[in-house]
């Protein structure tokens, strides 16, 4: 048994936790502002200018489909692998480099004159995107131990003000100027990411003790097979995972189809536009909300409410018509995304072995790209055979299925912090 505490042991323990108050709020506010101006400039040179920067390249709807795929196959390949790099040389190295990425990737698209070489852009361009979301996320949770899910919220809630003003303003250059004008734009927003992600101090960044000595354990395909292993054997953070696909999953389905079934009800396209505003607005608004409910709660429960909910509301749109009908399940739709994603995070945050956090977030992160990119395609599929009610009722009957994973692998026993498994 180990005995008490010396005295000397209190005062630096104080300082620890001075340190962590005074720490303030600049390094959320940094890593929102990475993520604000990052998530701007990328979709902004993808929506809606890219479909007509091919076709203003001869280039066909088959192209367009190839092109646009490319960018959320990067967050696949790379998110697993990118957090691991980031558990082994430090985080912050790894949002610089998110950084360049950011900054290098617009100006690339003024070189093309042929449509098929966006592919290998968009692909790189899909790097930077793939690195700062598991990274930010690792910052977050490793700076912000006792607040996290509240902070997670704030940094989602930034990203999607970006991905939300990027249409608008990128709309706007085309229309003022044209659409070559967009990558100018967006590389001039990317400007700030290098700058932030430079000056943002290491213990803002979650330090790594060993990165930042310069004692950088070399990173072997062993090193990645193995944390792979670790990961899929981990019910809770396969549970998990599962919960955060069939969430895409369900969310690409929504964006994908949803127009489609407005217009056949006859509903104009700018309402349809406004419905989606509406629902990434409450989004936004209520992540850093049920983020600061997921401190303060077992995750578990919310997690699981939140994709119960997510399944009932998509159930429910085959049944409803009008525009302020749909608009209304919609929004509940986007309140239950809300609940369930901010808390999947801060579990996988929980239950992640703590050297290992950042390759967690990372497969956590490749897997939602594998749902957001299936669902338009396996629910296209139900649809061309039978209707799209069909699409939606099969999406619910995804989240139902994660949902009975996720409550069989994570409730299993109780769950335990990373404090809580320090202390033994």
């Amino acid at each position: 048994m180990p005995g008490p505490p010396s005295p000397s042991s209190f005062p630096r323990a104080e300082a620890v936790a001075d340190a962590a108050r005074d720490r303030g709020g600049s390094g959320i506010l940094a890593v929102s502002l990475i993520g604000f101006f990052g998530i701007f400039s990328t979709t902004m040179s993808k929506s809606p200018v890219l479909p007509l920067f091919v076709k203003s390249l001869s280039g066909s709807d088959t192209v367009i489909g190839l092109i646009s795929a490319i960018s959320p196959l990067a967050g696949i390949l790379f998110s697993f692998p990118v957090g691991l790099l980031a558990d082994r040389l430090g985080k912050k190295r790894l949002l610089v480099v998110a950084s360049c990425v950011f900054l290098l990737a617009p100006p690339l698209y003024l070189l093309v004159h042929n449509a098929f070489w966006l592919i290998p852009i968009r692909f790189f361009h899909g790097i930077s995107t793939a690195i700062l979301g598991p990274v930010a996320s690792a910052v977050i949770v490793s700076a912000y131990p006792d607040t996290k899910g509240e902070k997670l919220g704030l940094y989602s809630s930034a990203t999607l003000i970006g991905r939300t003003l990027a249409p608008l303003l990128g709309g706007a250059i085309i229309s003022l100027l044209d659409f070559r004008s967009v990558y100018g734009a967006a590389f001039l927003l990317c400007v700030p990411v290098l700058i932030l992600a430079l000056v943002l101090k290491r213990d803002d960044a979650g330090a790594n003790p060993a990165a930042d000595s310069g004692k950088v354990k070399k990173v072997t395909m062993a090193d990645f097979g193995r944390s792979l292993a670790e990961f899929v054997h981990n019910g809770r953070l396969l549970g998990t995972s599962l919960v955060e696909m069939a969430t895409y999953f369900c969310y690409g389905v929504i964006e994908t189809y949803l127009p489609i079934y407005l217009s056949g009800q006859g509903v104009p396209a700018y309402q349809i536009g406004l419905v989606f505003s509406v629902q990434v607005l409450s989004i936004a608004l209520t992540k850093p909300l049920f983020g600061r409910l997921a401190d303060r709660v077992d995750r578990r429960v919310q997690v699981l409410f939140g994709i119960l909910l997510l399944a009932a509301f998509i159930a429910v749109l085959p049944l409803v018509h009008g525009v302020i009908a749909v608009g209304v399940v919609a929004v509940l739709f986007g309140l239950a995304m809300s609940v369930s994603t901010v808390a999947t995070s801060t579990y996988v945050a929980d239950v992640a072995r703590e050297d290992s956090l950042g390759a967690s977030l990372g497969a956590l992160s490749s897997i939602m790209d594998i749902g957001h990119s299936s669902g338009p395609f396996i629910a296209g599929v139900i649809i061309t055979a039978t209707a799209i009610g069909a699409g939606f009722l099969a999406s619910a009957g995804v989240s139902l299925l994660a949902a009975l994973a996720f409550l069989f692998l994570a409730f299993r026993s109780p769950l335990r912090t990373q404090a809580e498994r320090r202390g033994g």
